[in-house]
């Protein structure tokens, strides 16, 4: 890159972006981030639940940071997030940036963070200094931890103007998984078996309204 040409402006995705990457998009690297952690920590009024009934969507926190909201949560010690940077045309860098910062104005605000991967087996940082949005303890939509149970029970109920929460749940672990051999997240995919399993049941209680009783 010589220096007239303007800085690549990159974005680290690790939750909706996955699957729904920003426009003009050049380049897609798959890689995690070291020391955050990813949880369903952070209310949605707009996206996946509504003012009055606020779904929960991820955001990323610091883990020192987690290590004082952690008390409900099951996996208290993971520190890898699985996401995808994304390298957008320089060209379109101004407009991608007011749009995600549209799109993420719930709450959310800006850091810069080194993506790593694996290669030949090690880990080594594959991009330096993406953006990504956070959402930090102080802001209004925090909700901190809550139990597998409680949150389960939250997402099967939400529904907001993108539709429900647990399809937003649903969208986000079957894309982790995909993004890498080694992509994992445990509490991710517990949190997605339980409203299966919710959803299972409520399934399971309704009627066949196609057989007839006669």
């Amino acid at each position: 890159m010589t220096s007239t040409e303007p800085k690549p402006y990159i974005v680290f995705g690790y939750g909706s972006l996955i699957w729904k990457p920003p426009p003009h998009a050049i380049k897609q690297t798959p890689g995690f981030l070291k020391g955050y952690v990813r949880r369903f920590a952070q209310k949605s009024h707009d996206h996946r639940g509504t003012p009055e009934n606020p779904g929960r969507v991820v955001t990323l926190i610091h883990k020192e940071d987690w290590d004082r909201f952690s008390a409900s949560d099951a996996f208290p010690e993971e520190d890898i997030v699985w996401g995808i940077a994304y390298t957008l045309d320089p060209v379109h860098a101004e407009d991608v940036r007011k749009y995600l910062d549209y799109r993420e104005k719930d709450g959310y605000t800006i850091e810069y963070v080194d993506v790593f991967g694996i290669e030949n087996g090690q880990e080594k940082v594959v991009i330096s200094g993406a953006t990504t949005y956070v959402g930090k303890p102080e802001n209004p939509s925090f909700i901190g931890s809550q139990t597998i149970e409680d949150l389960a029970q939250r997402i099967f109920s939400s529904v907001g103007p993108s539709g429900k929460n647990m399809d937003y749940l649903y969208e986000l672990a079957g894309s982790v998984r995909k993004l890498a051999p080694e992509s994992f997240d445990s509490h991710l995919f517990a949190l997605e078996k339980r409203v299966k399993e919710l959803d299972k049941d409520t399934l399971d209680r309704i009627p066949n309204l196609g057989h007839s009783t006669t």
